[in-house]
């Protein structure tokens, strides 16, 4: 089930969530630009979110809480986030203001973080990607607009059909196979992967914090 765009129409150009993804996407291309492979490795684990560094109270690795979200593993990993951010990301910006919509988004990320430390707080391996950021927009988009028409591309073996569904349906299930994968996951060695966890931790955050950050009038 892949949404390709949502039918909700909005009134002002999107600021914030193009600067978020314009910014990801030069970090990626800064990526692409280094020099060897073991220049990659070090930014991600110089920028990544490593659990254990953050439990055994590195300062340094406080700010890889933030930096962490900017960076990506591959051009899948950076489409599918950006993908996810462009369709739901500018009606929750309408919704509470590009200004407010920015912090929402950092705290989201920063709830994600939690969420991954603490059901792997002695992991060694890095953690990049906007997606538990993303998470907490997924979240906040499905309390807000729940009968909002999604545009969905779902894959049936070989076939594929293109439908509209509602976004309560879409991100409900989303966040069902969040849940079922990461209590799957639970007790595996951390080797790679998806972290299950900060998705699940940043959709949680994003649910909690829109009533928060909506204005009382929307201007979409």
């Amino acid at each position: 089930m892949i949404p390709l765009r949502d039918i909700n129409p909005r009134r002002r150009f999107p600021i914030a969530t193009v600067g978020l993804i314009l910014l990801n996407v030069l970090v990626f291309v800064y990526e692409l630009l280094l020099p060897s492979q073991s220049a990659l490795d070090s930014l991600v684990h110089s920028l990544g979110l490593v659990p254990y560094r953050l439990v055994a109270l590195d300062v340094g690795a406080i700010l890889t809480v933030f930096t962490s979200m900017f960076v990506h593993s591959g051009f899948m990993h950076l489409g599918g986030n950006m993908l996810y951010l462009w369709i739901f990301g500018d009606n929750i910006e309408a919704a509470m203001g590009s200004f407010r919509f920015v912090f929402f988004y950092l705290l989201c990320g920063l709830g994600a973080a939690v969420g991954q430390v603490l059901v792997a707080p002695l992991s060694t391996v890095p953690m990049v990607g906007a997606s538990g950021a993303i998470s907490g927009v997924l979240g906040a988009y499905m309390l807000l607009y729940p009968g909002a028409e999604v545009e969905t591309l779902i894959l049936l073996g070989y076939s594929m059909r293109l439908v509209r569904l509602p976004a309560l349906v879409v991100l409900g299930f989303w966040i069902i196979l969040q849940l079922f994968s990461g209590l799957f996951s639970l007790g595996m060695e951390a080797s790679g992967g998806v972290a299950w966890f900060a998705h699940i931790g940043g959709f949680a955050v994003g649910v909690v914090l829109i009533g928060l950050f909506k204005r009382r009038w929307r201007w979409e």
